[in-house]
């Protein structure tokens, strides 16, 4: 279903907006970067489409409950944890798919009439600019708060990480050594000049690695590892992180940075693809992670079945379909991961809140944009 188009029929009693203000919101985003924040067509998500999961036999009685999510998640991804949450509760779920920027746009234009409950969304930038536009509201909870470290939570409780991505290097064994490789900021030698592939400065995963090495190093030095990185690129800058692997693979560069999920789908399709992880910053400040999340939205009829599910979504059963099933890392410490991501070795991970890729992220824009980085 395309946001020019009248959305889905649901279940809430609320009203319907007319076509005209979708189409109208487009154009807004409620942030100066939000056309270039999302994910890739291949990667998270595509045109919008309304799914309903279906009710199983036997399922906790809910009365007709249904909750209706926006969600910017690659629809295969995450219906598989929706129809499970179904099967045991009996809640229907509603899913509405389209990129960030249209579904914030979307929310803005609603407002209080949105059918929306729940913000289902990619990195931490994108749920702080949904909190910061008034989005979502503030939810109260023992259990996310028992689950989720507070680093990958709202302080004031609109948003909640679910998952882990680490953003890390990667590289072409027959080329490069290990041993060769440390940090983020190495990627700025010389040595490694036309050797580097880089995905593009205007997806959103870029903007909060640059947000955290500006926390961690301060504007002037990471503006010099920036223009390094631009100086050393073998190519043009890519799309989307899956295309730019394929290049390390295909001998166009020899290193880059990546999400591991993408490596671990990748491996999936292809056992033996010729490129090594390795991650970065372990002897510093640790691999980059991010967070994909969830929030209740402000307008929401059923906040608290709402928030249920959240709370669903960060439980030792959920987090392990996401190791397994998403190739992402659980959010909750203690879930065993799957033993694709087991293989890739322990690694230490960057302690800071990531609320921080929010609060930077338009100085990490800017900066990139100075800096020549596309």
């Amino acid at each position: 279903m395309s946001l020019n188009t009248l959305t889905a029929t649901l279940t809430s009693n609320k009203l319907t907006l007319p076509v005209a203000v979708f189409g109208m919101m487009l154009g807004l985003t409620g942030c100066n970067n939000s056309s270039t924040t999302e994910e890739s067509v291949d990667a998270e998500t595509t045109a919008v489409s309304t799914e309903e999961s279906v009710a199983n036999d036997g399922a906790t009685s809910t009365d007709g409950q249904t909750i209706t999510i926006y969600s910017s998640r690659n629809e295969q991804l995450i219906k598989p944890l929706l129809d499970r949450y179904t099967e045991q509760t009996g809640v229907k779920v509603e899913l509405v798919t389209d990129s960030t920027g249209p579904l914030l746009a979307r929310l803005e234009a609603e407002g209080q009439n949105t059918p929306a409950d729940m913000l289902l969304t990619v990195d931490a930038g994108n749920l702080w600019q949904a909190a910061q536009q008034g989005l979502l509201q503030p939810v109260a909870s023992d259990v996310l708060a028992a689950n989720v470290p507070a680093k990958y939570r709202d302080p004031k409780g609109q948003w909640t990480g679910l998952s882990l991505r680490a953003r890390t290097i990667f590289y072409d064994p027959s080329k490069v050594s290990a041993d060769e490789l440390s940090t983020y900021a190495d990627l700025a030698d010389p040595k490694w000049k036309g050797k580097l592939c880089l995905r593009t400065s205007k997806k959103v995963y870029n903007q909060s690695l640059v947000a955290s090495m500006i926390e961690h190093l301060g504007e002037e030095k990471t503006e010099e590892i920036i223009r390094g990185w631009v100086d050393n690129l073998a190519t043009d800058v890519f799309s989307d992180d899956t295309s730019m692997l394929e290049a390390i693979a295909a001998g166009q560069c020899e290193v880059g940075i990546a999400n591991s999920y993408y490596y671990g789908r990748l491996l999936d399709e292809k056992p033996d693809f010729p490129v090594e992880i390795f991650w970065a910053n372990q002897g510093t400040t640790g691999t980059h992670v991010n967070v994909s999340g969830a929030g209740v939205v402000a307008g929401s009829d059923n906040p608290d079945g709402t928030l249920k599910l959240i709370e669903w979504l960060s439980s030792d059963e959920a987090q392990g379909i996401y190791a397994s099933s998403d190739k992402e890392f659980p959010v909750k410490e203690g879930v065993d991961e799957s033993e694709m991501l087991r293989s890739w070795g322990e690694f230490k991970k960057d302690d800071i809140n990531v609320q921080k890729f929010g609060e930077l992220q338009t100085q990490a824009i800017q900066m990139m944009d100075k800096a020549g980085y596309k």
